[in-house]
């Protein structure tokens, strides 16, 4: 997983991100597929494809599926973004600098797929990775933009730097679908969570009070934090659009990682449980066990929560 992170972006481009995806599905004896470039856009995944369009390198959206279609079926998505520039509102040159570790939240899904088959829980696993770059150029998407998602749900896109959230949405969409057990997505998602945390805390969120309560025991009993924060209903009218159903983002940078959340959450029905997980993946300095450079945060603790969850479920 750290490898994945620490790969500089021209040796891990979307192609690359998809391959280890296949490797995986071989390695387990899984399915595989991937929608590629064009491929997004008649399979109905605008958004991975309006995220990704501007680069040389296509957008697509990684799947793998393995277990008895008897199990519970879980899926498991990550932000797959190889490097994120910021797109037409370009981030500043220090908050580019370690953006090839935008596809963190794909690192950890990858690890954590690879941990649940080795283990051979009794799951259905569903593997979903949209992988692209958002780049810089004369067809990047763009501020004002107005993207109609998988779930026929409208985007006004405010700021391109805001496109994990974009990505993933076209991906929670197609695995509710699928009516499953439970979603969990893993994503570097906002620097706002590193503001509010720092960069050791992952946070989550869940629509569901039973899985924050047993990833946070599972956190404690493996030590790997894990900081709960809050779905606060309210704020979703930071994203409020005048000319589509929401904005990508808002006027204000007040609880990002919250209205980032509940941006995911519009995509994610009552009935389906989710959890989303918002890390860093990053270690900026080198410490004892931890080197400076790519980092797991967060994937023992919801491996143990998942073990926990569907060993327990089996033996009922």
């Amino acid at each position: 997983m750290r490898d994945l992170v620490n790969t500089p972006t021209q040796d891990l481009g979307p192609a690359a991100i998809s391959s280890e995806v296949m490797a995986l599905a071989q390695t387990h004896g899984a399915e595989f597929r991937e929608w590629v470039g064009a491929q997004l856009l008649s399979a109905n995944f605008p958004t991975i494809h309006a995220v990704g369009r501007a680069s040389p390198n296509e957008p697509r959206l990684a799947e793998l599926r393995w277990g008895d279609a008897a199990h519970p079926h879980l899926v498991l998505i990550g932000k797959g973004v190889c490097f994120d520039s910021g797109g037409l509102n370009i981030k500043t040159a220090d908050g580019m600098r370690w953006m090839k570790k935008d596809m963190g939240g794909a690192a950890h899904v990858i690890a954590l797929a690879d941990m649940i088959m080795r283990a051979r829980l009794p799951v259905r696993l569903t593997l979903l990775v949209p992988a692209v770059e958002n780049a810089v150029a004369g067809d990047a998407y763009r501020p004002g933009e107005i993207i109609r998602t998988r779930a026929g749900i409208t985007v006004e896109v405010d700021n391109t730097d805001a496109e994990g959230r974009l990505v993933l949405c076209d991906a929670l969409a197609y695995a509710v679908e699928q009516k499953p057990d439970a979603i969990v997505d893993f994503a570097t998602l906002t620097g706002a969570a590193r503001v509010a945390l720092g960069p050791d805390l992952p946070a989550i969120f869940s629509n569901r009070d039973e899985l924050v309560a047993a990833a946070l025991a599972a956190a404690q009993a493996v030590q790997d934090p894990l900081w709960h924060m809050p779905l606060w209903q309210p704020y979703t009218s930071m994203l409020d659009s005048r000319v589509a159903d929401l904005a990508n983002s808002g006027p204000t940078r007040h609880a990002g990682a919250i209205t980032a959340a509940l941006f995911l959450q519009r995509f994610v029905p009552n009935f389906t449980p989710w959890m989303h997980v918002d890390v860093y993946a990053w270690n900026d300095s080198d410490r004892p066990g931890r080197p400076q450079g790519g980092e797991a945060q967060g994937l023992r603790a919801i491996f143990a929560t998942l073990n926990s969850r569907y060993t327990r479920s089996q033996d009922r």
